[in-house]
């Protein structure tokens, strides 16, 4: 036991040299781990080698960021009456610009020239100047001047007798024969009658696009509705939704609710119509032509 005891103590027991070095040894080691944390170990001829390889790429960056600020988006031909905001936006317009364009639109009123867009936008005069030349307008407003010198080399010395025909029975050659209207806008007359089957109020003429008032007024003093047996009806109590919702007056909101009504309060009638959640009120005389209850 006791032997064991002394060899414990030989092993804990130390002179003063030893426990110095012991100390300094430690120390050391203190030492070796705070360089190692500390010390940036980084081989600086890899960071050279890096920072010269971008640097040699940097001619090529600034260059792509040239052509990205000088880059120019392909501008196609289009109607300005039919602006988006997201369109409205691409083109420079600023948001107020852009909303007195819809809200003139919402008037059911149009542009017909680039002096008229910017009267109504409040565009910069260097900004119509670079968006003007894409505008495309309906044939009848290019083709405006063209027809007024044609009209004007007209003889008035003689009275002609004006003939009002039936624009269901009216042809294309009969169509463009008014002042204003060309070979696109009675095609668009044609075929929205096709639609209809036929038209049973000339009122219909400020539905179709592309056709001012003058020429309106033009078309409702050369033309009557007078034939009106090959209109398409729909049964208003019998359709369904989809059926509904193919009627030319017809959205598919409107064919539901028309349906939702029809299910709540049993078969619709004409005085029910106003009753119906966003119905056209306004155009009731002439849907109800197409209607059977």
């Amino acid at each position: 036991m006791e032997t064991n005891d002394s060899i414990v103590k030989s092993f804990l027991t130390y002179s003063k040299s030893q426990r110095i070095g012991i100390l300094l040894f430690f120390g050391i080691i203190i030492l070796v781990q705070g360089i190692y944390f500390f010390y940036d170990f980084t081989n600086k001829k890899t960071i050279d080698k890096e920072q010269s390889k971008w640097l040699a790429l940097q001619s090529t960056v600034d260059s792509l960021k040239l052509d990205n600020k000088n880059y120019k988006p392909t501008i196609y031909p289009f109607n300005p009456n039919f602006i988006t905001d997201f369109k409205g936006y691409k083109l420079g317009m600023s948001v107020e610009e852009i909303d007195r364009l819809l809200a003139y639109r919402k008037q059911n009123k149009f542009v017909n020239s680039a002096a008229e867009f910017q009267a109504v936008t409040k565009v910069s005069d260097s900004l119509l100047k670079a968006i003007s030349p894409y505008f495309k307008f309906p044939d009848w407003v290019k083709n405006k001047k063209s027809s007024f010198q044609t009209f004007a080399k007209k003889d008035f010395s003689k009275p002609s007798t004006i003939v009002v025909l039936d624009i269901n029975q009216a042809t294309k050659e009969d169509l463009m024969k008014i002042y204003g209207i060309g070979d696109k806008i009675s095609d668009r007359i044609l075929e929205q009658k096709e639609k209809y089957g036929a038209f049973v109020s000339m009122e219909q003429m400020d539905d179709i696009w592309g056709l001012s008032p003058e020429v309106i007024e033009k078309l409702k003093g050369s033309f009557v509705v007078k034939s009106t047996s090959n209109c398409k009806k729909i049964n208003i109590n019998n359709a369904t939704v989809k059926e509904l919702a193919q009627f030319p007056f017809f959205r598919y909101q409107l064919a539901k609710d028309i349906v939702i009504y029809r299910t709540m309060n049993g078969d619709i009638t004409i005085e029910d119509l106003p009753k119906i959640k966003g119905f056209p009120s306004e155009k009731i005389k002439i849907i109800a032509v197409y209607l059977e209850f």
